[in-house]
């Protein structure tokens, strides 16, 4: 059975998805439809732009989820048995498995990115990679800084590979205890904020509401969630898991565990990047991975 998975945020490049809009028709059209809801041309930043220009947060995600959802929808043989996407893929996801139109995905996300750079600028704060420790080690570590301090585990990427989200204070913390506490490395990350933490309990609330006010249709295959990793194609439960995604933990391991126990043999990561596919083979060397780009 086919998998079809979706990168998040730092599978950006540029040059990103030029190869695409010269060599594809619909492609080019997808594209010239995004800069007219954006209201801007993305295309501009996404094929010629810097590397720093591509980091800007009205930018970034757009482009990554606009570069995923075009490869798949272009593609001749898309038929997902099954979709998961990683944080911002997951909107992505679910354009692909068509809950989602593309006007609307695009839209939230956009609305997604401002609201978490609005977070970020209340609440400074940061996140870390952990290598080389259990997940239970690293979840105690973080349950005694909580004490005093807001840190916690945002992404159960892969076996030995935690992320973890909080304020800077409570990620030196961390970053300490969990070296102390056999960790191989510990890399903080270059990002805006503690995504998937609480810190970003102010952007979940501002996009609560527009999921709410968009239209979710019943999807054409199962997606898998980041919230509880479990496999749904029931609208309010799409909605319910999306709207608490930004604030929890990203379980992708749990994720891509569960989609081999339901048939899962092949892998196809759609959009920048083969982070998602590194990611997979920790997890299962079993099965296979391709990309489309």
């Amino acid at each position: 059975m086919k998998a079809y998975i979706f990168p998040g945020q730092g599978a950006q490049f540029p040059g990103m998805g030029k190869d695409l809009y010269k060599n594809n028709a619909k492609a080019k059209e997808y594209f010239t439809r995004a800069n007219d809801v954006l209201g801007f041309k993305i295309t501009d930043v996404m094929f010629d732009g810097s590397e720093e220009a591509l980091k800007q947060t009205k930018i970034t995600q757009p482009a990554v989820f606009l570069h995923s959802v075009i490869t798949a929808l272009t593609s001749n043989d898309f038929q997902p048995d099954m979709v998961a996407g990683h944080s911002l893929g997951e909107f992505s996801a679910l354009v692909a498995n068509r809950a989602l139109t593309f006007e609307d995905g695009l839209k939230l996300v956009l609305k997604r990115a401002m609201a978490m750079q609005k977070a970020c600028e209340e609440n400074p704060s940061t996140m870390a990679a952990v290598l080389g420790l259990e997940d239970a080690i690293v979840e105690d570590v973080c349950r005694k800084i909580n004490e005093q301090e807001i840190v916690m585990p945002a992404n159960y990427n892969a076996p030995g590979q935690i992320v973890i989200s909080g304020t800077h204070k409570g990620i030196a913390l961390a970053s300490e205890m969990l070296k102390e506490h056999g960790a191989k490395r510990v890399i903080p990350l270059a990002v805006g904020g503690a995504f998937h933490s609480p810190l970003m309990r102010p952007a979940h609330d501002e996009l609560e509401q527009a999921i709410r006010d968009t239209t979710f249709n019943a999807p054409i295959c199962p997606i898998y969630q980041n919230v509880d990793a479990e496999a749904t194609s029931d609208v309010e439960t799409i909605q319910d898991n999306l709207i608490a995604q930004l604030t929890a933990p990203v379980r992708w391991a749990e994720s891509v565990i569960n989609m081999v126990n339901d048939g899962a043999d092949h892998f196809i990561e759609c959009g920048p990047g083969k982070v998602l596919q590194g990611l997979i083979k920790k997890i299962d060397k079993e099965v296979s991975t391709e990309g489309l780009s």
